[in-house]
């Protein structure tokens, strides 16, 4: 045997919770479309057990290795760009599989969170606020620390009470010696931590981290404004399978007959109003024209009435068609009730 050989050569068999691990992992990438791969860097043990618990009986769950996980999906037929992979999974990894919506899932895994305690030299993630009320702490050397925190406090039955809530750290802030210590003293845990996908596979399609992150208004907004332009087009070709496309053609269509009927001075019970108003801004548009020779001529605008009065005598004359109408409707109920229907 060559020396490179002797030198590849492994002298432990590989051991059986590896080849274990390699199956399970090789039979989950086969049976899920979707896949989450959570980097763990950084991330307590403890986070990772809490999100566990939480959700295992919904989605299966494992934590591995780079190695063993770029071998599972090669051995499970995920192809994908074999240096793309080797640099999106790093290190020790939360894998979680399902067969939803991807974007979903990541909400659902990530919302689980863990309070923790701050350290001193740790940068506040949000605004940090101790809130007004009784503490189980005793005056002492930490009246100090109320001092330097501005903090107003009351001394009530031998316990400092905190007189009103005070923001102690905005975003970004550093956090000191003393307020770390203050904070773990009133069981304060301002910060959240919990596991943050980095990309997703859904049916091989790679998924980055900024995109499994929409936003979503902004989405919201261009469907609106999409759907929209839809229906606008729609109506503008009558397209009859959208029931809103066609009334919004019919009140389009009527719109533009009140204006060719107020156009053309076709008089009708719903156009009458149109059509005098029309003849009437006309007119005081010939008067205004014409100025003093108006008066010379003997022209005059009409009243305002008229407008009224147009529409009062077309009011009457559709009661008078109803009155014929509902004559006519008795005089067919009689004949029917003589000859006994048809």
């Amino acid at each position: 045997m060559s020396l490179v050989g002797q030198m590849y050569k492994r002298e432990k068999p590989i051991p059986e919770w590896k080849t274990r691990m390699l199956r399970e992992l090789e039979d989950l990438f086969r049976k899920h479309r979707v896949v989450l791969f959570a980097d763990l860097t950084g991330t307590p043990t403890f986070v990772v057990q809490r999100v566990r618990k939480k959700l295992w009986k919904k989605y299966p769950m494992m934590v591995a290795k780079k190695r063993i996980i770029l071998r599972a999906m090669k051995s499970a037929g995920v192809e994908l760009d074999e240096n793309l992979l080797d640099d999106l999974v790093r290190g020790q990894m939360l894998l979680v599989f399902a067969d939803g919506n991807p974007f979903k899932i990541v909400k659902e895994v990530e919302k689980e969170k863990v309070a923790m305690p701050v350290k001193p030299g740790d940068k506040a993630e949000s605004e940090i606020r101790i809130p007004e009320g009784m503490t189980n702490l005793t005056p002492g050397p930490i009246l100090s620390v109320f001092g330097k925190l501005r903090i107003q406090y009351q001394v009530r039955g031998g316990k400092i009470y905190i007189a009103k809530e005070t923001v102690v750290a905005k975003p970004g802030d550093t956090i000191s010696e003393d307020l770390a210590g203050l904070l773990m003293a009133l069981g304060i845990r301002p910060i959240e931590k919990g596991v943050r996908v980095k990309f997703a596979l859904d049916g091989g399609v790679l998924i980055t981290e900024e995109l499994l992150r929409p936003d979503i208004d902004a989405l919201r907004s261009d469907i609106l404004e999409t759907a929209k332009e839809a229906l606008g087009l729609a109506a503008e070709i009558v397209y009859i399978p959208v029931p809103e496309a066609v009334e919004a053609a019919i009140v389009k269509a009527a719109l533009a007959a009140s204006a060719v009927a107020a156009e053309t001075g076709f008089i009708a019970p719903g156009t009458v109003e149109d059509v005098v108003r029309k003849a009437i801004a006309e007119e005081a548009a010939v008067v205004a024209l014409l100025g003093d020779k108006a008066g010379e001529l003997g022209i005059e605008t009409a009243a305002p009435a008229a407008a009224p009065a147009a529409e009062e005598k077309a009011e009457e004359e559709k009661k008078e068609e109803e009155e014929e109408k509902k004559e006519e409707d008795q005089e067919l109920s009689g004949l029917d009730s003589i000859f006994g229907g048809f």
